[in-house]
């Protein structure tokens, strides 16, 4: 796989069990690039520490006198140098391809999780974690990934020097092949440390990614309620707490970076110590000595790889473990699904509150608690209870659907639906039946005075449609986004349509228009709409109150407000106070009437 086929046919399925499951995986399916790696590693490697050997036989032709010794380490120094230049070059080639390709399979598979749990991802994991999960995190997985070969071909370079040391020069090469292991593992004992500090620094400013995502996402409303200094001190806390764990994570790799500039410096003193010895008696050539302290100094530079991989693991463990945990959250309907990739129609059924949805029909849902409305739309949309109860639609359960045909039959709008950036048209290019236009959909929306503001807020945009959206809609008003929505929602033109409070936040002539328009709109289709607005409720063929997850009551909106107290109490605000003055009240007009 190179740089330029990306992004992947098929990146694959993860193994998310743990983070250190899903960092093997994603070595595995990249072991071509990585033996690329190692093989171009090992070659940069060998060639840099093979240029002491041609410097030991250069002292010594010189001290021998020959010319053609001098002419031979001549060559191999040329011929190392070459080494060294096509090794470097396609090794960082093959690291970089490796990396990036790492990166992107990982945000590929969360990209593909996303769209698989749409809404449900949020609910299941903070907002803000996703978004460090999708950036700092991929780049840190890549990283350990591309290093991993790049360690291996260092370590297996400082054997083969070694084995040559000891062949070459038996006296010297075993203090070489003894101290060099000494070296290698004399930072272990602080690698457990280092990589807690590490965590501990991931998790503060994970925290602290969230807190900042959270505060931009709510920042209308803190302002509406004079919340911005309150939330400024407390991410000004969180990102206090990030760099004071950053300054001790930062301590410990520098104390290991400096074992590993002060050990080698000892081993290279006792090698020149040993070896002057050696040589006043005899025992070893200059040559011998000076290819022997050279190479114990190059062999610093593949050291150096072996602190790059132990920081490179404590800092892509943390998010790989984040990683694996959003890669690991399963949609209940099987995406490929064990039925034909037949739509359904019917009425819709939900068996765990009983609530029916009659095809073709404008059914309005009142619940009491507004998160059991948001697990019932959810619910409806295709994702089964706890229990593992599923939706039926025309008998057939959702989760037994590919999840395309799924969506293609129901289409669940949440209660705070996002507006990506970009022009209205862009925003508007959704799968669709074709049967209904974007005209259609704005005006069934009541989207009028949204097309004026965003034609009036854009400088060269003469059709509405052209017009830009900012980020997630932050320059239009709550009403104005729920508009915008529910106008993409409606232009799908979907067998079943669920709304979760469509109209929270529009005003009531507004919302008395939208009830008329998506009921005219929506006629002969299936349309269940989760509210508590009298507009709303008054407007739907069949009303259907939950109370305490189940269906409680049925009938026409009128009814219910006079016959079920419940109802009343969830739709009109009544008070028990207010309940008994009412009963005392009709009370009384009954006795006046039979007086």
């Amino acid at each position: 796989m190179q740089i330029q086929d990306l992004p992947f046919p098929d990146p694959g399925v993860p193994d998310a069990r743990s983070g250190p499951r899903f960092l093997r995986w994603l070595f595995r399916h990249q072991l071509g690039g990585q033996l690329k790696s190692l093989a171009w590693g090992v070659l940069h490697f060998s060639a840099v520490c093979g240029l002491p050997f041609c410097v030991g036989l250069a002292v010594q032709a010189v001290v021998d006198r020959s010319g053609s010794g001098l002419a031979a380490a001549g060559g191999l120094m040329a011929l190392c140098g070459a080494g060294i230049a096509v090794g470097d070059t396609f090794l960082h080639r093959a690291a970089v391809t490796n990396w990036i390709t790492a990166a992107a399979r990982v945000q590929q598979l969360l990209a593909r999780r996303t769209a698989a749990l749409g809404s449900a991802l949020t609910r299941r994991v903070a907002a803000g974690e996703v978004v460090a999960v999708s950036t700092g995190d991929v780049e840190k997985i890549g990283w350990f990934v591309e290093a991993l070969s790049r360690f291996t071909a260092a370590a297996l370079t400082v054997v083969l020097v070694c084995v040559g040391l000891l062949v070459y020069q038996p006296a010297l090469g075993i203090v070489v092949a003894v101290g060099v292991p000494v070296l290698a593992l004399a930072v272990l004992p602080l690698l457990p440390r280092a990589t807690r500090r590490a965590d501990v620094q991931r998790e503060k400013a994970g925290r602290a990614t969230e807190l900042a995502s959270d505060t931009v996402a709510g920042l209308r409303v803190l302002r509406g309620i004079g919340g911005e200094e309150l939330f400024l001190e407390r991410y000004r806390r969180a990102s206090q707490e990030v760099r004071h764990a950053a300054v001790r994570s930062a301590r410990m790799w520098a104390l290991i970076a400096a074992i590993q500039v002060l050990l080698p410096g000892l081993l290279l003193i006792g090698v020149v110590w040993y070896g002057v010895g050696l040589a006043r008696e005899g025992r070893v050539t200059v040559g011998e000595l000076v290819t022997v302290y050279s190479a114990v100094t190059l062999l610093t530079y593949p050291l150096r790889h072996f602190e790059e991989i132990a920081m490179a693991y404590s800092f892509s463990r943390p998010s790989a473990k984040r990683a694996a945990r959003v890669l690991s959250l399963e949609r209940a309907t099987d995406t490929g699904g064990t039925r034909e990739a037949v739509v359904p129609s019917g009425d819709l059924y939900d068996p765990a509150t009983g609530l029916l949805a009659p095809a073709g029909r404008f059914t309005a849902v009142v619940c009491g608690d507004p998160d059991e409305a948001g697990r019932l739309a959810e619910r409806l949309g295709g994702h089964p209870s706890e229990e593992g109860t599923s939706v039926l639609l025309g008998g057939v359960p959702l989760d037994e659907l590919p999840l395309s045909c799924a969506r293609t039959a129901v289409l669940v709008q949440d209660k705070d639906p996002v507006l990506l950036s970009g022009s209205l048209r862009e925003l508007l290019d959704v799968p669709a039946s074709g049967a209904v236009g974007p005209e259609e959909a704005l005006a069934a929306a009541q989207c009028g005075d949204v097309l004026d503001s965003l034609v009036q807020g854009s400088l060269d945009a003469a059709d509405p449609l052209d017009a830009r959206i900012t980020e997630r809609g932050r320059s239009l008003s709550g009403g104005q986004r729920q508009r915008l929505a529910l106008a993409r929602s409606l232009l799908t033109d979907p067998q079943v349509l669920v709304l979760d409070e469509p109209t929270s936040a529009v005003d009531s002539h507004t919302e008395a228009r939208i009830a008329e328009g998506v009921r005219s709109f929506r006629a002969g289709r299936t349309t269940v709409v989760f509210t508590t607005s009298p507009l709303l409720l008054d407007r739907a063929e069949r009303v259907v109150l939950v109370h305490e997850g189940t269906v409680a009551a049925v009938g026409p909106h009128r009814d219910l407000v006079r016959t079920e107290p419940r109802y009343r109490a969830v739709v009109t605000r009544e008070t028990d106070e207010e309940a008994a003055v009412r009963g005392v009240l009709a009370e009384l007009e009954e006795i006046e009437e039979t007086a």
